[in-house]
């Protein structure tokens, strides 16, 4: 993996702890998921206009890409509220990558070498240690994390496969983010009712903000997608760890304490093995 792939997928990383975090520490993490989903899908169509569209081939897994993040952002508003956002990341993220790793092969017919097998192993065996690790949570909340880990590895395959077809990878993010606002609003709207759009107006500046996030994190990876194994990409990205451990500590104000410390330090181990792979 070349530096320049390596330091934006770090930095994608840490736009994307920064968006779940927005979430964990909104009063309404349900108004605030959908905030943030919706305002993605407002800066797509406005600049949709202006970018290389998707080939053809690309658009049946646009549409399985939708219907997996439209669950996707549920489940994250569904583990965020019943438990720590320090236990419920790593357990959605860490069990991810090493799905990817283990399908690449088939899927996408790349090899890995040892190097690459074990820095993805030591950042899900971290990602997970800091899962168990975690206080204060719920088995609810645990079962929706874990179930969102199936999910993220299933997006995260079927757009590795979308985006090398895609011919532009621009194109192909923005219309994901587009086509996922109208079933996550209709979702929310069924479960939450009337109140949803006075919710929503309310965490309107943390849906922005989270918006922009999600789009250019999400955006820069399919596009490491194509310069990059998606196994090594998936792995890396999940070192967003390292900002959701310092966010969760220095500002949702959640414990953290050495076991944790030592887990972070084997998803930095993980990353950098990448890096040399």
């Amino acid at each position: 993996m070349s530096a320049t792939v390596f330091l934006i997928v770090l930095a994608t990383a840490a736009l994307h702890a920064g968006w779940n975090a927005l979430v964990k520490g909104s009063s309404d993490k349900t108004a605030s998921a959908v905030a943030i989903c919706l305002a993605a899908a407002v800066v797509a169509a406005l600049v949709l206009p202006f970018v290389a569209q998707p080939a053809r081939a690309s658009w049946p897994f646009i549409a399985g890409s939708v219907a997996l993040q439209t669950v996707y952002y549920s489940l994250v508003a569904a583990a965020y509220s019943r438990t720590d956002m320090s236990q419920a990341y790593p357990i959605m993220r860490g069990g991810a990558p090493l799905i990817v790793a283990l399908l690449a092969g088939v899927v996408f017919h790349e090899s890995l070498p040892p190097l690459g097998w074990l820095g993805i192993a030591l950042i899900s065996g971290g990602l997970v240690g800091l899962a168990f690790l975690a206080r204060g949570g719920s088995r609810a909340g645990v079962a929706f994390a874990l179930a969102n880990a199936l999910v993220i590895a299933s997006y995260t395959l079927c757009d590795g496969l979308g985006v090398r077809r895609s011919d532009a990878p621009v194109g192909y993010t923005l219309w994901i983010f587009l086509l996922t606002a109208p079933p996550v609003l209709i979702w929310a709207g069924t479960w939450q009712g009337r109140t949803l759009a006075d919710r929503i107006v309310r965490h309107a500046r943390v849906g922005l903000v989270g918006g922009l996030g999600t789009m250019l994190s999400y955006g820069a990876v399919l596009w490491a997608m194509t310069q990059a194994p998606v196994a090594m990409v998936a792995a890396l990205r999940e070192t967003s760890i390292l900002f959701a451990t310092a966010i969760s500590a220095l500002i949702l104000g959640e414990r953290v304490g050495a076991g944790r410390i030592l887990s972070v330090v084997v998803v930095a181990l993980g990353a950098g093995l990448l890096r040399l792979a």
